[in-house]
């Protein structure tokens, strides 16, 4: 289902530990409307952000999953092209407490005082949190599970109000005070006493919608709860089942267990990436998820896929 205003995401990288030719490590923008968030910040991020024209100037919201370099290497080089670039706002970056103390010493050393303050934001990895809100988007973080603190994010839109209908604004005389009132639930009585119902003056506004993203993680079934009936989910698949050991050991997941946390959570479309080096191409990846859950897509550096109702 179309929508008139934009809400999609844009993948950056989707690699693991190891750059390739076509893939850079962890990276992602995501468009709300009027926002654009960026979801981890692996090596090459601005690159990227560059090659897929979107403006550095509308990126002051970071989230970083993890401290693990190939999701925020590209963090210090990003922040001083903003730096250079003159830009002014101030960047908040939502992760891990940790960051602030690796990262400002590089901060203190570059060549010009920043312009802008960067402000930190520590994630809670004992149970999800509300981490931003504003008129039009709430943000919450949620624990994984991985060989270092992790979470997750969930970006939902905040519900509208129901539109009223212009021509019964004429027809009753509406007065202006009233129309805040009826959209936000109320009947209206007109002059002469006639209770006109609230669902004969208004139309239903579009569903808001929901992006998740899991990003390194074990098989975790308990997260599906957290995201259920997502509209889009991004969901880390490192390995295929052939490697479900080493997925298990080193706390990843396969195609097949992103899939069924698609599965489980009622998701409209899921995402796969986070592709290990290993593998030569992805077409194993996308066949075992479709086998779980037939709307999944292999990530695609430099695609945008939009978050739509399903």
């Amino acid at each position: 289902m179309k929508t008139e205003t934009p809400f999609e995401l844009t993948i950056l990288g989707s690699s693991s530990a190891l750059p390739t030719s076509d893939r850079y490590p962890t990276a992602q923008v995501l468009r709300v409307p009027g926002r654009f968030f960026l979801i981890d910040c692996g090596e090459g991020t601005q690159i990227q952000i560059r090659r897929q024209k979107i403006s550095f100037s509308k990126i002051n919201h970071i989230f970083i999953s993890h401290l693990h370099g190939d999701h925020f290497y590209g963090l210090i080089g990003l922040l001083s092209t903003f730096n250079l670039l003159g830009l002014k706002k101030d960047i908040h970056i939502y992760s891990p407490s940790e960051l602030k103390t690796l990262i400002q010493p590089q901060l203190d050393h570059l060549k010009a005082d920043l312009q802008f303050k960067v402000i930190f934001h520590p994630l809670n990895f004992k149970k999800p949190q509300k981490i931003y809100s504003d008129k039009k988007v709430e943000v919450f973080s949620f624990p994984l599970k991985h060989s270092s603190p992790v979470c997750g994010f969930l970006f939902k839109e905040v519900p509208k109000q129901p539109n009223i209908k212009k021509e019964f604004i004429t027809q009753y005389n509406i007065p202006i005070v009233e129309i805040k009132n009826i959209k936000g639930g109320a009947d209206f009585k007109t002059a002469d006493g006639k209770i006109i119902s609230n669902a004969e003056l208004t139309t239903l506004p579009p569903k808001p919608r929901s992006y998740a993203f899991c990003s390194d993680t074990v098989f975790l079934p308990e997260i599906a709860e957290i995201i259920k009936n997502v509209d889009l989910l991004y969901h880390e698949a490192t390995f295929t089942e052939n490697m479900k050991d080493w997925a298990k050991k080193t706390l990843h997941s396969t195609a097949k267990e992103a899939a069924e946390i698609a599965r489980l959570a009622n998701a409209g479309k899921l995402i796969i990436g986070h592709f290990s080096a290993r593998y030569k191409t992805v077409s194993e990846f996308k066949k075992e998820a479709k086998s779980v859950f037939a709307n999944t897509e292999t990530a695609i550096d430099g695609n945008t896929y939009e978050v739509e109702q399903y």
